[in-house]
């Protein structure tokens, strides 16, 4: 099934040195979503508002990790991992007055200072999409009065965490929050309308500006970064028309953040793109452009397209490809081909990390075991993609599968299974799957 030449004996990958991890985001694991002091987010929200999630799931429950934390800790070790990716949940550690919640505060400390002890890196993300509702009831992301409240955020919740973090990120896929979530619906908070869009991404990028000199000064020994997903676009055919709608796709999902994070600027083909321009106030992309330690990219496939118009584009079928269980096309040539092309148009691109990375399968226990060996290769091709990308002269410094455990995938609940670690909902029951034990093996065979 898998041979030992898919990856080349002098791959930097096979260096100690370079990082390997798990990730995981709150709202998808923890559940206890009204104990302790936590607020509701927009993600509560959204689940209780019928038809917005497969089979009307919510996040309540999910994989009950805020109280099967230690267990969990123990899974990672176990498999012999560099670093652990999680995120914070803002509803559970900030107050409506703006105050600390020390029981939130605690059960996360507790968890750093457990994954701490094993010897696991911790790569903490500020915002992963549960934003508290009453922010959100007072203009959310669309306001910009949401990226102060969020700078206090940051402020509490890096001083009461310093010293237990390797690496903060600010955001994770900011492109997700604004465009899913306040162009097209499908996420939270579920509004459909491109301008309020441009005004959250523009408010996030305001947002991550004000907290990167508060993380540094809170924190001084942690990285700090940012998390973006980015996507390669083909395009359908050679013409003039579909290759300049492959560049504006690339710009419409990419460029929108990337241009203020590390030129100071909006790629000006994005406003053509969207046809409309944020308010942007004098010295906002001054205060955006922050130095960063490290630029987080999570990569899942390509967009193939064409023209549509001559300032748009659409997403053009592709027939007789491999696909995940979520639709995807598997693709690794696109995270070379992403990589490569990043740091030649940001001559000042940090080092990068592999943030997220993974697929999602129709997976079952059978006699206890879980073959996977579909997500095997799809790890083994993406993990030679990386390896081309650093012979490509790409500085990358570690990889994160997505993810540690099956858990409530956004929109589609608890139907599509992205872990490698199977979760039993009804039992809680943890079982690694082939994938988990073929990463152990890999990470441990390093020399």
């Amino acid at each position: 099934m898998s041979s030992e030449n898919w990856l080349p004996a002098s791959s930097r990958l096979r260096s100690p040195d370079f990082l390997f991890g798990v990730a995981t985001a709150s709202f998808q694991i923890e559940g206890s979503t009204e104990v302790d002091g936590r607020l509701p987010s927009i993600w509560d929200t959204y689940c209780d508002t019928p038809g917005k999630v497969t089979n009307g799931d919510t996040g309540k429950v999910a994989c009950d990790h805020y109280n099967r934390w230690a267990e969990d800790v123990e899974l990672i070790a176990s498999l012999g991992l560099d670093a652990y990716r999680l995120s914070l949940a803002w509803p559970r550690l900030i107050t409506r007055e703006g105050k600390a919640n020390d029981k939130g505060f605690n059960f996360y400390k507790r968890l750093l200072d457990a994954l701490g002890e094993k010897g696991i890196k911790r790569f903490v993300t500020l915002y992963h999409w549960d934003l508290p509702q009453w922010i959100e009831d007072r203009g959310g992301w669309v306001s910009r009065e949401t990226a102060y409240r969020y700078a206090e955020y940051v402020d509490i919740a890096t001083r009461e965490l310093a010293g237990r973090v390797e690496a903060w990120a600010t955001f994770n896929e900011p492109w997700c929050t604004a465009w899913i979530g306040y162009a097209e619906g499908r996420q939270a908070p579920g509004h459909r309308d491109p301008v309020l869009a441009l005004a959250a991404g523009h408010h996030l990028m305001l947002g991550h500006g004000l907290a990167v000199p508060v993380i540094r000064r809170n924190d001084p020994g942690a990285k700090v970064g940012i998390v973006l997903n980015l996507q390669p676009a083909t395009a359908a055919t050679d013409t003039r028309e579909d290759r300049h709608a492959a560049k504006l796709a690339e710009v419409g999902q990419n460029d929108w953040f990337l241009g203020p994070l590390l030129k100071g600027q909006y790629d000006a083909r994005f406003f053509e793109l969207r046809g409309a321009v944020p308010a942007i106030v004098p010295g906002d992309l001054d205060i955006i452009q922050q130095p960063l330690d490290y630029l987080g990219v999570n990569y899942y496939f390509r967009a193939y397209v064409g023209a549509a118009g001559a300032h748009g584009y659409k997403d053009v079928p592709l027939n007789g490809v491999e696909r995940t269980q979520m639709g995807w096309e598997v693709y690794p040539e696109g995270l070379t081909y992403q990589l490569v092309t990043i740091s030649q148009d940001y001559p000042n691109l940090p080092p990068v990390y592999i943030t997220e990375n993974g697929m999602a399968s129709d997976d079952k226990v059978i006699d206890g075991k879980v073959e996977d060996d579909s997500r095997i290769r799809f790890f083994e091709r993406h993990l030679a993609a990386v390896s081309d990308a650093i012979d490509a002269g790409v500085e990358l410094s570690g990889y994160f599968a997505w993810s540690l455990m099956d858990n409530f995938e956004w929109s589609y609940g608890y139907e599509k299974r992205f872990g490698i670690c199977h979760v039993d909902y009804g039992t809680q029951v943890r079982t690694p799957k082939k994938s988990a034990y073929w990463l152990r093996d890999f990470v441990s065979d390093r020399s």
